[in-house]
């Protein structure tokens, strides 16, 4: 690894998760040498490193949820697990030979562009760095959103959240509260609920769960994978399709109708209890809220030592929860599955604007805005990666891709222009975030009774991109020198 060292380098790239790794790649694919990589942890891997917790697994088919640059063919299931994918995004490191360029425990604190200089000064728990450019791949779901409970400061048990996962306690024989139901609470349930004694699951709102079509695939699978890579190339085209008729149906909300009333009628059959069943069935339209899948979450709401509490928890008095319909239950530990804070990107604490604002200010009274997920007003020579308004039912990982490719194509023009300084211009960023608001409105997100962490406490919808996947990935082939402000 590298030492750090008092010099400027072409670009600093913060964070080595996802983003980070395809950032890099791409700056060794293209001959842009002078660059670094800083990351808080000891090892890479963003939040496949971060979460952990029993279950932990991708809802995006592993075909896809590899880099274009890397496909693997040493998966065990349809479906990545947690474990799985921490050890390819480590091998892509190795294989490509980034370690190089990597400073493990190297944390951001604080991110200043200094005009005179016309560069970023980057704080770090390691020293100062100094970049001519920045990208920050810091990913918008790593900081664990941690509700504020009256009484929380009361409770004598043991507390964690999903993100957060207390290996060492063993929860055999523990009355166990689970505090919601989203994308990680449904993964992890199933895997607890034969361990404890008693588990309460707290659901403030019933999400859509479908069935995964999920498979193992064995040692004879994955060798005629890895003999004839056309099977896989195969099944990654065909995933993508399949997620391309999502996104329309996201679009328009009216094709989706059919998967609504097929859905309600599958609970019928996966759920025998009809006050359950109610308890579970979703009030909104499919999609306006994350779509999850799994198998075994329905089951495990149905075994004996589990109840399901279709309320919020709204107090905490010693070790009794307290619902908002006024059940009370007592329990021995309580585990948050409420998610991550989205909205507020965590990053925006440690970067400030060319007017020494930091972004976490500007923010605090509504969520951010950017130009294609990238650009931010007023953040000149710096990109953010899986920004706001952006996100497609895709995988992550060709998303970021897509943008990096745009990133990557503005440092070249840098060099090959040599301007010293550009910022995305007022009304481009103002015409663009106009345009998505209003496409917007039509989508199920928007328009489908529910409220998700899509939309940020005044109703703006801040997270989803508007147009299809194709529209996203034309836009962001090549950066547009028109739609930034140049200095010389």
């Amino acid at each position: 690894m590298l030492s750090a060292k008092t010099k400027t380098y072409d670009t600093i790239v913060v964070g080595a998760g996802i983003s980070g790794i395809a950032t890099a790649h791409k700056l060794q694919q293209v001959g842009y040498d002078h660059y670094v990589v800083l990351e808080k942890a000891s090892r890479v891997g963003g939040t496949w490193r971060e979460n952990t917790y029993p279950g932990c697994g991708c809802d995006v088919p592993s075909a896809l949820y590899s880099f274009s640059f890397a496909p693997s063919y040493e998966w065990s299931n349809l479906f990545a697990k947690q474990p799985e994918i921490l050890n390819y995004l480590e091998k892509v490191v190795q294989i490509f030979q980034l370690q190089e360029k990597i400073l493990l425990n190297h944390e951001l604190l604080d991110a200043t562009w200094q005009e005179k200089q016309q560069c970023w000064k980057l704080q770090t728990s390691q020293g100062d760095f100094w970049a001519k450019t920045v990208v920050f791949g810091t990913g918008p779901i790593t900081e664990p959103s941690m509700p504020k409970l009256k009484g929380i400061e009361s409770f004598q048990g043991e507390i964690f959240h999903s993100a957060r996962w207390n290996h060492d306690y063993d929860l055999t024989g523990k009355r166990v509260a689970v505090i919601g139901t989203g994308a990680s609470a449904i993964q992890f349930v199933p895997q607890i609920q034969p361990l404890v004694k008693q588990l309460y699951v707290f659901q403030r709102t019933a999400p859509w769960v479908l069935p995964k079509a999920d498979m193992t695939l064995n040692s004879s699978a994955k060798s005629l994978i890895t003999q004839f890579p056309q099977i896989q190339r195969l099944w990654r085209g065909t995933v993508a399709q399949i997620l391309n008729g999502i996104n329309f149906g996201l679009r328009h909300p009216q094709a989706l109708a059919p998967i609504n009333f097929l859905g309600k009628q599958l609970l019928k059959l996966q759920i025998q209890d009809h006050v359950l069943r109610e308890a579970v069935t979703p009030n909104f339209d499919i999609g306006c809220k994350r779509l999850l899948f799994a198998n075994n979450y329905y089951p495990a709401l149905q075994q004996s030592n589990t109840d399901l509490i279709p309320h919020g928890l709204v107090e905490v008095q010693g070790n009794t929860l307290i619902a908002s319909n006024g059940q009370q239950h007592e329990v021995d530990v309580i585990i948050w599955g409420t998610g991550f804070e989205v909205s507020h990107p965590p990053i925006g604490k440690r970067v400030r604007n060319n007017k020494g604002q930091l972004l976490s200010e500007l923010w605090k009274n509504s969520s951010p805005e950017a130009y294609l997920g990238a650009s931010i007003a007023d953040v000149p020579n710096a990109f953010l990666i899986l920004g706001p308004s952006i996100l497609v039912y895709d995988s992550f990982i060709g998303i970021a891709e897509a943008q990096v490719d745009y990133i990557v194509s503005g440092l070249l023009q840098m060099k090959e222009y040599q301007f010293t300084k550009f910022n995305v211009k007022p009304k481009v960023i103002k015409q663009h975030n106009e345009q998505v608001q209003k496409h917007l409105q039509t989508t199920v997100f928007n328009s489908g009774g529910c409220k998700s962490y899509y939309l940020d406490e005044n109703g703006k919808n801040f997270a989803a991109w508007p147009w299809s996947l194709a529209t996203l990935k034309s836009r962001l082939k090549q950066l547009n020198l028109k739609d930034y402000d140049l200095e010389f």
